[in-house]
């Protein structure tokens, strides 16, 4: 019986240009992913030839919007990327089951998903490749690192020929070949054992980890009910059936321009909060692939008035307090 695999890699942006070459994405090849993302994912299409197609947003996770997918496949998608955004899940089933019945395969970029769950299927194992990050910034980090997660047998041979610079070194050390050669394309895409031990002790402390950013997602969460039955902000709510990691606590003001007037008023307080992912077809890349404002309408939107809150393991309740505490003067509801 297979058990999946997880490959260790430098990065996460190299898991995924991993996953575009066990892809065989070419020049004629589309792929459709969400433009509200990290640049990694379009970048390891473009290296390999193939077209970016951009694709709307759910409003209330944030999600790759599977009623946007269904209108930008065509006969030559030959993949989608959804991501799980704030270490929500997507819809991974109704993205999956798009991907099968045109053909297309599917990868999971579950980079902010380490310890989320839909049901009891944690993150990174619904589709036949998906994607971990342990950047520094993600709830678990070794400075750069990520994982490329084989759910799928047919990949995985080529998998360890593409990371270990297209040789059977793989196979070599496990005596299965008596020659260590060249056998397919590849790169030096393997994590280092400096950062791999580092990131050990923290893979052993992913309960603990979780534990504590949910509960001050929780908090900020209680903290601010009050402004959100008001009208004055809203938040994600998590979908039924879907156990988040705490990876991230975002706000949505009303406008833009109330948004840019948050942060500087919460910087004033010494809070660092920020906007997130400045749309992808909306940066100069893609207005060079071909794409234009208003061609996205609900990413637009939202990418425009989203806010995070800090949150890490190591933040004091105190903390959380403070600046639900400062949330709550901007709008004039101080306790």
């Amino acid at each position: 019986v297979y058990k999946r695999q997880v490959l260790l890699t430098c990065s996460a942006t190299a898991a995924l240009e991993m996953a575009a070459s066990l892809a065989e994405l070419g020049p004629g090849d589309e792929v459709v992913m969400p433009s509200f993302n990290f640049v990694s994912a379009a970048n390891a299409v473009v290296l390999r030839g193939a077209r970016v197609v951009f694709a709307d947003i759910e409003p209330h996770t944030l999600n790759l919007c599977p009623d946007d997918l269904g209108s930008r496949i065509n006969g030559r998608t030959k993949a989608i990327i959804p991501i799980d955004y704030a270490g929500v899940g997507c819809d991974l089933d109704c993205i999956s089951g798009a991907a099968k019945l045109n053909g297309a395969l599917c990868i999971e970029d579950a980079a902010q998903g380490v310890g989320s769950r839909i049901g009891t299927r944690p993150l990174g194992t619904g589709a036949p490749l998906a994607v971990f990050s342990f950047h520094e910034s993600k709830n678990l980090g070794c400075g750069e690192g990520g994982a490329l997660i084989i759910n799928d047998p047919n990949y995985l041979e080529r998998a360890h020929h593409i990371r270990d610079k297209g040789t059977n070194r793989s196979s070599f050390l496990a005596g299965e070949s008596d020659k260590y050669t060249w056998v397919d394309a590849g790169s030096s895409y393997a994590i280092s054992e400096l950062s791999a031990a580092y990131l050990l002790g923290q893979l052993e402390c992913l309960d603990i980890v979780t534990g504590r950013r949910v509960a001050h997602w929780n908090r900020y969460a209680e903290r601010l009910a009050h402004a959100r039955e008001t009208g004055c902000l809203k938040w994600n709510d998590i979908p039924s059936g879907r156990t988040h990691n705490g990876h991230i606590f975002y706000l949505l003001l009303e406008t833009p321009d109330e948004r840019d007037r948050f942060i500087d008023y919460l910087a004033s307080g010494g809070v660092q909060a920020f906007f997130h992912y400045v749309p992808l077809h909306l940066s100069p890349m893609g207005r060079a692939l071909g794409y234009a404002p208003g061609d996205l309408p609900t990413t637009e939107d939202l990418a425009s008035r989203l806010v995070r809150l800090p949150l890490y393991a190591t933040l004091e309740e105190s903390a959380v307090d403070y600046v639900a505490d400062r949330v709550l003067e901007f709008f004039g509801l101080a306790a």
